[in-house]
């Protein structure tokens, strides 16, 4: 099996298929990428590999402007996710 840290990030292009999203609903995709972070990153770390791997999705896939709104959110409490 192959560790995400023995992938060089360089040659990543785009988000791997993810087979929890097998149609084209990229907006559910990119929400669920950013709480699967927020939830790995509260359990673990944000430098733990499969934290990493979250946000690499959520940063390629959201829009900046949903990530920013998402974040505001987060810190003031009101983020509609479960965290």
């Amino acid at each position: 099996m192959i560790k995400l840290s023995d992938l060089d990030e360089t040659k990543w292009h785009s988000v791997p298929y993810d087979p929890r999203f097998p149609n084209q609903n990229q907006t559910r995709y990119c929400y669920q990428n950013y709480v699967d972070f927020h939830r790995c990153k509260k359990k673990h770390n944000e430098n733990y590999d499969a934290c990493q791997y979250f946000k690499r999705a959520f940063t390629s896939m959201c829009p900046n402007a949903w990530v920013e709104k998402w974040n505001e959110q987060v810190e003031t409490g009101t983020f509609a996710g479960r965290i």
